[in-house]
């Protein structure tokens, strides 16, 4: 079964739910634009307030390396989600020089793990829409560590969890209003996926 990512997290009591749940990631998106952008600094508090089992992701789009690099040490962050075709392979190497792993969009570049999405109006996230799971399959089978996000829900992630991907990437689907996680879809959600084990 594949590892569960919960993004868009902006409260300390939901994320300390999720990680009792057994979530494996809790992603903080730092995207200028976002409903559910988050500064570093309540970021820092949540991070804080959990056990420490559950490893943080930060969701960037075109924020600078070096800026990338400082909130990984303020949160801190244990992988950096390039939510953007704009990184390459040298930007990618930075990070994990400093002992980061990073997953790109779309296609690896040196990355550890590629992340599909699913794409509308131009935007490459965010979007609710699924990601191209056909593509998915074949990617996972072929051996590249796939992250897998785009309109994921407890409706269907049996069937996501079947694309052999290595993380489903979980967000608005466990929403009842933008950036506002509902406990109660997180379970729901949970539960679909130990049917499928």
């Amino acid at each position: 079964m594949p590892k569960i990512k919960i993004c868009g997290i902006n409260d300390a009591a939901f994320a300390r739910c999720a990680e009792e749940m057994g979530v494996d990631y809790l992603g903080f998106i730092f995207a200028e634009g976002s409903p559910r952008r988050i500064e570093p600094a309540p970021a820092a508090e949540i991070a804080a307030a959990l056990s420490g089992r559950v490893r943080r992701v930060g969701v960037f789009t075109t924020t600078p390396v070096a800026a990338i690099l400082d909130i990984s040490k303020r949160v801190p962050l244990d992988v950096v989600q390039l939510h953007s075709l704009d990184y390459g392979a040298d930007e990618i190497q930075r990070l994990k020089a400093h002992g980061l792993e990073v997953w790109r969009l779309h296609e690896a570049c040196g990355a550890d793990a590629v992340l599909l999405d699913g794409m509308a109006d131009g935007r490459c996230g965010g979007t609710g829409r699924c990601a191209d799971w056909r593509l998915a399959a074949e990617m996972a089978a072929s051996g590249v560590r796939i992250v897998l996000a785009g309109g994921v829900s407890a409706e269907n992630a049996r069937a996501a969890a079947a694309t052999g991907c290595a993380v489903l990437d979980v967000n608005s689907s466990l929403e009842t209003a933008p950036g506002v996680k509902s406990i109660a879809r997180l379970e729901a959600f949970m539960s679909s996926l130990r049917l499928a084990e």
